[in-house]
């Protein structure tokens, strides 16, 4: 069995001034989500499901087929692609849509797009984040051991003080497991940054500032599913939008519907630990380290150069 690598790449990009998932940051033009696919299929997956929008899906699809024509798996299968459209109308057909929305319904409901072309065990990531080798060849081997299983889920788990930007506040949600490894409480903070004492700190779901651990594991949202995950998660969203229909800023975050499924009983999700370490660029001051980092990368051996040859 051959997992997918679900891509998502919706977002607008507001804080980075434009769409991060084309921004060519490589030595030579490379995007984040080149190196995501390139561990991807080194971790023996064998199908990339990309969530975009409508208004950019051409130009992606374009890119793709340039640049991945020649890609296989490691059974020497060609790679598959697929693409699918997160639109802030693609929900319940009982929910009229408030015209004054324009803030997508976030990452839980983007995955919920990509239903009807997944149906084996599968992975999530975001396009504009770097996840690292070790990461997907952890995750890679979960979801082939839980092929056929249902309610099993997985995260792989990144350390909180690992995963801030200089440039400001970012969003992650922190995971709690228990004695056997498996999430008990995950919750979605915001605006966590380092502060001029040297703490780490951010605002909870009840918009509370609080102090978070260094070490906590954190969300990148790096999540191992199951394919029962999509009906399951399908419920909480019409929960959710009964409540937030008529909320301009309210989102559906993949961490929501993760806790709500360990809080009901139908779901368990294990926490992951790699050895890699995540950069992205949430903000656009944070683009020149991460060029710098993939210029380091490809002087030292570790993709090759260029990462995909013609």
């Amino acid at each position: 069995m051959k997992p997918t690598l679900l891509v998502l790449a919706a977002g607008m990009g507001s804080r980075y001034g434009g769409l991060k998932q084309m921004d060519g940051l490589g030595p030579d033009g490379e995007t984040i989500i080149d190196y995501s696919i390139y561990d991807a299929v080194q971790a023996g997956f064998g199908k990339v499901v990309y969530i975009v929008r409508e208004y950019f899906k051409e130009q992606m699809e374009k890119n793709v087929r340039e640049r991945y024509s020649h890609v296989t798996c490691i059974d020497g299968e060609p790679l598959e692609f697929q693409f699918v459209t997160q639109e802030l109308n693609k929900i319940p057909a009982q929910f009229t849509l408030n015209p004054d929305r324009e803030k997508p319904w976030g990452t839980a409901h983007a995955v919920l797009m990509a239903k009807d072309v997944i149906k084996e065990p599968f992975a999530v990531i975001n396009g504009d984040d770097y996840y690292g080798k070790d990461s997907f060849r952890i995750l890679g081997d979960w979801l082939r051991a839980h092929e056929g299983k249902t309610g099993e889920y997985a995260l792989v788990g990144f350390e909180l003080d690992n995963t801030l930007s200089e440039s400001g506040g970012v969003s992650r949600g922190i995971g709690v497991a228990d004695s056997t490894g498996f999430l008990t409480d995950v919750e979605e903070h915001h605006k966590i940054a380092r502060a001029e004492d040297g703490k780490i700190y951010g605002e909870n779901g009840k918009g509370e500032k609080v102090e978070l651990a260094a070490k906590s594991l954190c969300s990148m949202n790096m999540w191992g599913f199951t394919p029962d995950y999509f009906e399951k998660t399908e419920d909480i969203f019409t929960s959710f939008l009964e409540k937030n229909i008529n909320e301009l800023k309210a989102e559906f975050y993949i961490p929501f519907a993760i806790d709500s499924l360990i809080k009901n009983g139908t779901g368990r999700c294990e926490l992951l630990s790699t050895t890699s370490r995540w950069f992205g660029v949430t903000f656009k001051e944070d683009r020149p380290g991460v060029v710098a980092k993939f210029q380091e990368f490809a002087d030292q051996g570790i993709y090759p150069r260029p990462l995909y040859s013609k």
